[in-house]
């Protein structure tokens, strides 16, 4: 803390009537503020000290202010001022004495552009009042901060952590001192790196099109290790890519996204069975993996030379005297990849040699366990220490190694890091007890790309609910989309009496009689050309052609020369989607059916509905506890039956928890863009306004979920929601158009209004 503030000095500021302030106009702050702004800084002096601040705040002020007025002008300084009253009365004096010299860094950090400064001030005014307790946290890191982002970013990263925290200022704390990963992982986003998300969809065309191969590319789950955040990965069907590689940018950055995952795809081309353990040791195991790295790059740089340009540049290891064994690995893999690179360690001429001697053998994956155990052997008779724990395989394109190996077991979890590789092989070598009681096993099912482009299982979050996707979601505050925001937690409904739904269409004869009726006349397609009518919308050129020849042979014409547009069949998906947050267990009025138990029957006779249409059609139910567990329960997906197994999930959901429904719709409509069909329906019936216990500003989650509809039109995805609470109209017309929305006022008329709905939507 500095020293306290000279009671003479400050005198000449408080006491003068003149106001000139002689002693602290000394010849640096006589610089910073000249005429005609002596006088004006001088009373900004005289104001906080009169605040009450303490000596420590104003002293801070008075030592900070000429620089800030140096570089950004003497009036930003001044105003800067008010600022810093404004931080003292909303997030204490420790925050506003820090606040001047922080204000110095940014100023340097953001080019001494006053503009951008200012802006800088009155975020971090706004920011005191959000979160007071952590100001001071900010404030100190706001150098490295600023190092990274810049204002607009800066502002979408606080809000980030004050969204994902809400009320809780423990939990908002976490985040901003980056106790929460998820400070980072924010910071990594903001910070204008190239990450997976702007590579995803490049990436997936550049491996289809390098060697036709489709399959999941992911991110690392939120709560793997750091080193397994910084490696490509690969195994049990997917591949990981990091969500970003620090210090990479721009083009150098797109490289090794590309660099990376056609390495990855050499392995999955070439590489073949994993390899056993056995007794290998930690060293064998790391210089196995980089042999066969190599051989799998030089394979693939046979069927194309174009990857030696793109995977070189990243072999920047040089010969040195360092004799570590990180150093000596990656400048074997450099000699390995570039046959003209000399190296002075004998070890790395003897790998290099051994390599290429065995070209005839490169088709073969024993050789490169046969090549690594051997070189293993030399670098332990050389006491070199490998310490496994630290050790990120070099360069960074290449993959972390894990989908090499097999562990005799189930194998590791891909949030691993690929420590844990060399942790098996040490118990592989220790021999430990074998009753020893394992760590609680985690398990990822995952699915091909074809089954679900979007679901991934990142972990299980309860012991009947697996986390399968994350999606983004719209902050109407900043204008953009909070990238991998939400994520998406698959239950398996609770089983319940199949009997009853088949009960419940025995007691609404009259309604599926009502059906029945309407069903033949409903017709959604794609219209088709039919051609050879008396009457259309075209001329027939076919027919027309046809009819000049028969009057050039003398023959009387056919007159059917015109074609007409004609829908002849159903081709429509339809995704059902239904809302079961608590509220849904509220009683209807003079009933003693709940609003669950009606959603639950008109459903069933929705499903009775589309089942003798023929449609394909899916019903899921969601509800939401916080951000990171939106509950989906599948009852029927596209492609299975509607049968007993379906009634069952039907019949045994339960009503919980809160309503975020933008997340629960982006997952849904996955499922239909995958629908080849002419017209794809989401139809959400819910009853209550969009809300979450995490979500304190009633319209954020209403702005995504209307952002969401946007989002699937673009997609050519229809969206209407049949609201069952007559007060929502304001939000649900909001969310989703006037148009598109069917308000139901007396709940008990569901069962009916429901599939007549439907039948209207797609006639």
């Amino acid at each position: 803390m500095t020293a306290p503030v000279d009671r003479d000095f400050l005198r000449v500021v408080t006491d003068d009537p003149s106001g000139t302030g002689d002693g602290l106009l000394d010849n640096k702050a006589g610089q910073a503020f000249p005429d005609p702004y002596a006088a004006p800084w001088l009373r900004a002096c005289r104001k906080l000290d009169r605040a009450g601040y303490g000596p420590a705040v104003v002293n801070a002020y008075i030592r900070y202010a000429p620089e800030v007025s140096n570089l950004v002008g003497p009036e930003t300084a001044i105003g800067m001022a008010d600022i810093i009253s404004s931080v003292a009365i909303k997030a204490g004096r420790g925050a506003a004495e820090f606040l001047p010299g922080a204000a110095v860094a940014a100023a340097k950090r953001l080019d001494q552009d006053a503009a951008r400064f200012l802006s800088w001030l009155g975020l971090i005014e706004r920011f005191s009042t959000l979160a007071p307790e952590s100001t001071l946290t900010v404030l100190r890191k706001m150098d490295m901060l600023l190092s990274t982002l810049n204002v607009s970013s800066l502002e979408a990263w606080i809000l980030a952590g004050i969204r994902s925290a809400g009320a809780d200022a423990e939990k908002r704390l976490e985040y901003f001192n980056f106790s929460d990963p998820e400070a980072g992982r924010w910071l990594e986003k903001e910070s204008g790196e190239i990450n997976f998300s702007h590579m995803d969809r490049r990436l997936k065309a550049y491996i289809n099109a390098l060697w036709r191969i489709r399959v999941p590319l992911r991110e690392p789950p939120i709560n793997a290790p750091y080193n397994a955040r910084r490696r490509a990965s690969f195994g049990q069907g997917l591949i990981r890519m990091p969500s970003a590689f620090p210090g990479f940018r721009g083009e150098q950055a797109k490289e090794l996204f590309q660099a990376a995952l056609a390495h990855v795809g050499a392995h999955m081309m070439y590489s073949g069975p994993p390899f056993a353990v056995r007794n290998l040791k930690t060293i064998q195991v790391a210089l196995v993996s980089l042999i066969e790295d190599a051989r799998v790059e030089q394979l693939a740089m046979r069927e194309f030379p174009g990857l030696r340009r793109l995977w070189a540049p990243f072999h920047i290891a040089q010969s040195t005297g360092n004799m570590t064994a990180p150093s000596l690995l990656a400048r074997l893999s450099h000699a390995l990849i570039d046959p003209d690179f000399k190296d002075i360690d004998g070890w790395i001429k003897r790998g290099r040699d051994m390599f290429f001697a065995h070209h005839a053998d490169w088709d073969n994956p024993q050789m490169s366990r046969e090549i690594g155990g051997r070189l293993g052997n030399d670098i332990g008779q050389m006491r070199i220490q490998f310490d496994a724990r630290a050790y990120v395989v070099e360069p960074p394109y290449r993959d972390d190694n894990l989908g090499l190996w097999d562990f005799d077991e189930d194998p590791p979890p891909q949030a691993m890091e690929a420590e844990l590789l060399f942790d098996a092989v040490r118990i592989e070598e220790q021999d430990d007890d074998d009753e020893t009681p394992p760590d609680r096993e985690r398990e990822e099912h995952e699915q091909s790309d074809e089954e679900d482009a979007n679901r991934i299982n990142l972990s299980i979050t309860e012991e009947e609910g697996i986390a399968v996707a994350r999606y983004p979601e719209y902050d109407y505050s900043i204008g953009r989309d909070r990238a991998d925001w939400t994520t998406i937690v698959e239950y398996t409904p609770p089983p319940g009496a199949a009997h009853a739904i088949d009960d419940m269409l025995d007691r609404h004869a009259h309604v599926v009689n009502r059906i029945k009726s309407l069903i033949d006349s409903a017709r959604v397609s794609r219209p088709q050309r039919v051609k050879r009518r008396q009457e259309g919308d075209f001329l027939d050129i076919d027919a027309a052609i046809e009819v000049m020849i028969s009057r050039r042979m003398g023959e009387n014409p056919d007159p059917r020369v015109y074609g007409r547009f004609e829908r002849k069949h159903r081709d429509l998906a339809v995704n059902l989607l239904l809302d079961i947050s608590e509220s849904t267990n509220d009683k209807i009025t003079a009933s003693d059916e709940t609003v669950l138990d009606v959603e639950r029957q008109a459903t069933a006779l929705l499903a009775h509905a589309m089942s003798d249409l023929g449609d394909p059609f899916a019903i899921a139910a969601f509800c939401s506890n916080r951000r990171d567990d939106v509950r989906y329960y599948r009852i029927k997906d596209f492609g299975s039956p509607y049968g007993a197994l379906s009634k069952s999930y039907l019949a045994g959901l339960q009503g919980g928890y809160s309503t975020r429904i933008g997340a629960a719709m982006r997952h849904a409509a996955e499922d239909l863009k995958r629908q080849q069909t002419h017209r794809r329906l989401l139809l959400v019936v819910t009853d209550g306004e969009p809300s979450d216990i995490d979500v304190t500003d009633k319209k954020y989650l209403v702005e995504d979920a209307r952002h969401v509809i946007h989002e699937l039109a673009m997609d050519g995805i229809d969206v209407f929601c049949v609201g069952l609470d007559s007060g929502g109209d304001s939000y649900l017309t909001r969310i989703f158009g006037r148009r598109n929305v069917v308000q139901i006022d007396k709940l008990e008329r569901l069962p009916e209004k429901l599939p007549m709905i439907y039948l209207r939507l797609t006639a």
